[in-house]
């Protein structure tokens, strides 16, 4: 493989690196927002059917052990998740710059 062929692949490991670290980033991101979302989700199933009279809000009152319920697995898996991102966006990180490092050797 000539240089330039070994520069080339070093680059463009470099680039892909580079684009799952701001994939992670992106991920985390949304992992956030997504708890914050179920937060007030949850918040109001409680408060959103008050102003309905009594008789109506009997079938949606059913339903709400069952949707909190949900929420809180989403939510479980998605704390799980989020724990996870630091060492993932670390260990990406780390590839970047070894990846960096590669390809600044390889420069012709």
């Amino acid at each position: 493989m000539s240089q330039q062929s070994e520069y080339d692949a070093a680059y463009f490991t470099l680039l892909r690196a580079r684009e799952d670290l701001d994939h992670l980033t992106r991920y985390t991101e949304f992992l956030e927002t997504e708890l914050a979302r179920l937060a007030t989700f949850a918040a109001t199933i409680d408060t959103g059917a008050e102003d309905i009279p009594r008789k109506f809000r009997k079938l949606v009152d059913s339903t709400d052990k069952v949707v909190i319920e949900a929420i809180g697995r989403r939510r479980a898996i998605v704390l799980s998740e989020r724990d996870k991102m630091p060492d993932r966006i670390a260990a990406q990180e780390a590839f970047v710059a070894e990846c960096e490092a590669e390809a600044d050797a390889l420069r012709p």
